[in-house]
């Protein structure tokens, strides 16, 4: 296997596993049918620019630096949202007026990965979240947005 090949694998076992150490990611490879050492892995991880974010389970893992972006959206909510709200698979987001168009921007411009697409007017955002995303689950993540950095 190549480098390209193996670095690819790595992607795909990042956004399907929660790994969090050099070692993890070694042993997913190996049961994968790749034979890796761990500085082979290292030098991977710092060339794909892997980055550690909170995973499902609460510890810090692994992540490809596009599945981290969204994560640039919390300065912008707590600057402008107003109220997150959900429905079925739509989350309705309120903020301050003249500012919907601009955070929905934003958000549509990040790519979030549970994000199908955006309709804004002045103060009012109505989010369509991807199929098998629940609204409660993506208006949950949007309000963790509100209390990041918060002291």
């Amino acid at each position: 296997m190549n480098r390209r090949e193996r670095q690819g694998a790595i992607l795909r076992l990042v956004r399907e596993q929660e790994l969090a150490t050099q070692a993890e990611l070694a042993a997913a490879l190996h049961e994968a049918g790749h034979d890796v050492v761990q500085t082979t892995v290292s030098r991977d991880i710092r060339e794909l620019g892997l980055v550690k974010t909170r995973g499902a389970s609460g510890r810090l893992v692994y992540a490809a630096p596009d599945s981290a972006r969204p994560r640039e959206l919390a300065p912008s909510f707590r600057r402008t949202a107003l109220t997150i709200e959900s429905s079925g698979n739509i989350v309705l987001v309120t903020t301050q007026s003249g500012f919907a168009n601009a955070l929905a921007e934003e958000l549509d411009r990040t790519g979030h990965p549970h994000v199908l697409g955006t309709v804004a007017g002045d103060n009012t955002i109505m989010i369509l979240a991807r199929e098998g995303v629940p609204g409660a689950e993506l208006r949950d993540e949007l309000r963790a947005y509100l209390l990041e950095g918060a002291a």
